[in-house]
């Protein structure tokens, strides 16, 4: 027994040992700027390696100020047992909290902070060397349960530099930071080219777990961005080679196919019953050959949808994980099956599978990225991402490296937010009566732009004022112009032609903007100053009465007879019915001369005409005259 755990042993050794090339493996820390703007002694930019865990602002940048705890300065225990609190005050910059290295994981150190308020991590090593990676510990229950939920960015800084840091603090210099994102991925053009380094096993703890929500939720997302051409997608997948000395043994036969060339880790850790490693292989290959397949056709997004349907459909847990159930599921995505068979090949053949081949030399660090050997792994524009393996803080990263100004819809939707607008509404212009803000969180950070609402632009630089403008202004919180309703009526200051200025309405005075007061016309005399009238005030205006009978004129400001008026009313009625009878019977009379006098001369012209000629008419022959000659 103890020669077969050693025998297990040296397998595992040397499986791990093919993963990264011997020992020529290669292993490249990602980096981001840490520019320190104050105080003038230290002031520069240090390099900083990002955390693999928590969410960095990839494609942003954050100004913070640098606090060093008088306890706990590892960070181990939780604060809230010493009575210190990070968190930022409205108003006051986000704080970067800075710790030692040693005595605890990494991940927990920044998860104390996070609950403590900390926006952000430094972890000053304790030693002279060149940068690593904070990764996450082992899986365990304990630990597991924390680092899924950290959220704030965290860099490890090299000890000299968290030296000059803690000097500057502890001499009570206000030492400001910038933590800059914005290089951490390339973004040459208007496509992202990334990859993801995965497993088909969903029996292997947290992190499969972990990668397979992942999966499902970042399916949506990643085939937006397949089919509109922004993005191109490989899948990847880990194998290992065994040692050729041990090709015969079990266990290099029940985690390997093609005679040891490629092999996966049994997924329970116990060859003598379950699933086994090349059961792992298969799948893998399965799933790459998918890809291919559906490439081939111009639909390389359905990958997403197999991985995601085969671990639903075909879990570990319920014996599904088998070739009938993969079947299924390619055929209710419309594949051809015989395709992805002949992608395949013959697993037990004593030859190279040109597939997997691909695989263990794709594993190889090229260029900027370091050879792949923990999963899972993204690839984002050939650097790996560091963080949480969550759809916004992936998508994030994604979106990080397209070229500004050429970035697709889905990387301004809410999925990618930094969330900045909610503390302190980001330092923005903010009008809290009509729920206005001129923060708008983006992948790359907030920005202070004055909104568009309802059609009407607002014009301001964005921080301290915004102010609506144009046609329409009006309709939005009153244009920001004084109004008021009372007795039934309202009362605006705000005039909607284009004019930006707010000005009181009639019989009101005051700025426009602010208050606009009632002007008082009785007591300041401005109307209703006749002898006979009688005034009083009233919101907006004023009543003015006249004594006895009489009626009060407001143009004139003078009061009149009601008998008066009635009287020349009446009088002025009968004038114009009489002048109106006169000139209809003048009219009258006109025509009826006219026509007559047209009808006489008609008759006088026809009688005349029978006696002698008229001028108009030409000489008639007397025919009378020549019978009788």
């Amino acid at each position: 027994m103890e020669l077969r755990r050693l025998l297990h042993v040296v397998i595992l050794s040397f499986v791990l040992l093919s993963a990264s090339g011997g020992c020529d493996a290669r292993f490249v820390v990602e980096k981001n700027s840490l520019s320190v703007t104050s105080p003038e002694k230290i002031k520069g930019t240090y390099d900083s390696a990002i955390g693999n865990f928590g969410i960095p602002q990839y494609g942003g940048s954050m100004a913070a100020t640098v606090v060093y705890p008088k306890d706990n300065q590892k960070a181990c225990k939780a604060f809230d047992e010493f009575g210190i609190s990070f968190q930022s005050k409205p108003g006051a910059l986000p704080t970067f909290v800075l710790v030692d290295r040693g005595d605890c994981f990494f991940a927990l150190k920044v998860w104390n902070l996070q609950k403590a308020g900390a926006s952000a991590v430094l972890v000053a090593d304790d030693m002279e060397e060149p940068l690593i990676t904070m990764d996450t510990p082992e899986e365990d229950s304990s630990s597991a349960r924390y680092i899924e939920n950290i959220t704030v960015p965290s860099a490890l800084i090299q000890k000299t530099f968290g030296e000059a840091l803690k000097k500057a603090i502890s001499g009570g210099d206000m030492v400001n930071v910038n933590l800059d994102w914005r290089e951490s991925v390339p973004h040459p053009d208007d496509r992202v080219e990334y990859e993801l380094w995965s497993n088909s096993n969903d029996e292997c703890g947290v992190k499969c777990d972990m990668l397979m929500e992942f999966l499902k939720d970042f399916k949506g997302a990643a085939q937006i961005l397949e089919k509109g051409g922004y993005t191109q997608f490989t899948p990847h997948y880990i194998t290992w080679y065994c040692p050729q000395a041990f090709t015969i043994s079990k266990q290099c036969k029940s985690q390997c196919i093609n005679h040891g060339r490629y092999c996966a880790p049994d997924p329970e850790q116990d060859f003598s019953s379950g699933y086994e490693g090349k059961d792992v292989v298969i799948e893998n290959l399965r799933q790459l050959c998918v890809f291919r397949v559906a490439n081939e056709s111009n639909k390389a997004w359905l990958w997403w949808d197999y991985a995601t349907d085969f671990q639903i459909r075909c879990p570990m847990k319920e014996k599904k994980y088998n070739k009938e159930c993969a079947d299924e599921v390619i055929k209710s995505l419309g594949l051809d099956s015989k395709k992805i068979e002949n992608c395949m090949g013959d697993p037990n053949a004593d030859a190279d599978n040109p597939v997997l081949k691909e695989e263990q030399d794709a594993q190889v660090g090229k260029g900027s990225r370091g050879d792949v050997t923990i999963l899972p792994t993204l690839v984002v524009n050939n650097r790996q991402y560091r963080g949480k393996l969550a759809k916004g803080a992936v998508l994030k990263a994604i979106c990080s490296g397209f070229e500004e100004t050429t970035e697709p819809a889905v990387c301004l939707s809410g999925d990618v937010e930094t969330n900045e607008c909610l503390d302190n509404n980001g330092g923005c212009w903010q009008d809290k009566a009509a729920n206005l803000t001129a923060c708008k969180d983006t992948f790359r950070g907030r920005v202070c732009e004055c909104p568009l609402v309802d059609a009407v632009q607002f014009k301001g630089d964005g921080y301290t004022h915004c102010e609506a403008s144009g046609p329409g202004r009006c309709n939005i919180n009153n244009g920001g112009c004084w109004h008021k309703s009372q007795d039934g009526h309202s009362y605006s200051a705000c005039l909607d032609n284009g004019d930006v200025k707010c000005r009181c309405p009639p019989g009101f005075k005051g700025d426009g903007v602010k208050s606009c007061e009632d002007i008082d016309e009785c007591k300041e005399k401005k109307a209703c100053q006749c002898p006979e009238c009688s005034c009083k005030n009233t919101w907006g205006s004023y009543e003015c009465t006249c004594s006895g009978d009489l009626l009060y004129m407001r143009d004139h400001d003078t009061c009149i007879s009601k008998t008066g008026t009635e009287v020349r009313s009446a009088w002025a009625a009968v004038w114009v019915i009489l002048i109106g009878l006169g000139m209809a019977g003048g009219g009258s009379y006109l025509v009826y001369k006219y026509r007559l006098r047209s009808y006489m001369d008609s008759e006088i012209r026809a009688i005349m005409a029978q006696y002698m000629p008229l001028d108009s008419q030409s000489e008639v022959p007397n025919h009378v005259s020549e019978d009788r000659a």
